[in-house]
């Protein structure tokens, strides 16, 4: 089994903040040498832990003032059509499917009353939907420790305390 030990916590929440730090920093701030965290962060991708890095783009300042949630109920036939639709609508930020009364939760940015109402317009054809307008987001892009919930270090996949080293992902990859 493998840990992600003190360190590769340490490593991840920095990254997490700033994707951008240098090497040469983060390791500065861990104690460990630059090539020995470009191991670690190059394992960490492999192992899936690391998904991308991107940029963090204001929509509002783009032209999407509102920000929106909708929720809907559909019957299982739907899933499928409905998962494309959205695949193929810029606005759509995230879509999720989910337990409860609902079948999927999708997080719009919009840049008008109206054009919410296309969308809402064009996700009903799909079932009954519920919107919600975000007015403030007090909590956003928190950073995942293993204090969240976790005690102590979480095996990742492998047995030498490493993650396996199958090919490198670039740290310019981006999702």
């Amino acid at each position: 089994m493998t840990f992600i030990d003190e360190i590769g916590w340490q490593l991840l929440h920095d990254l997490q903040s700033n994707a951008r730090l240098p090497f040469a920093e983060l390791g500065r701030r861990v104690g460990l040498s630059l090539p020995a965290v470009a191991d670690r962060v190059r394992r960490m991708e492999e192992a899936g832990i690391i998904e991308g890095y991107r940029a963090e783009v204001s929509a509002e300042r783009i032209g999407l003032p509102l920000t929106v949630f909708i929720q809907l109920q559909t019957v299982a036939d739907h899933y499928s059509k409905f998962v494309q639709h959205v695949e193929r609508m810029p606005e759509i930020m995230e879509c999720h499917q989910i337990t409860g009364v609902d079948s999927f939760i999708v997080k719009a940015a919009v840049c008008s009353k109206e054009h919410l109402a296309e969308i809402i317009c064009s996700l009903n054809s799909f079932g009954h939907t519920t919107t919600s307008l975000v007015l403030s987001t007090p909590v956003s892009n928190r950073v995942l420790e293993h204090k969240a919930g976790l005690n102590g270090s979480r095996p990742l996949n492998g047995s030498n305390g490493a993650a396996p080293s199958n090919g490198a992902k670039s740290r310019s990859k981006s999702k």
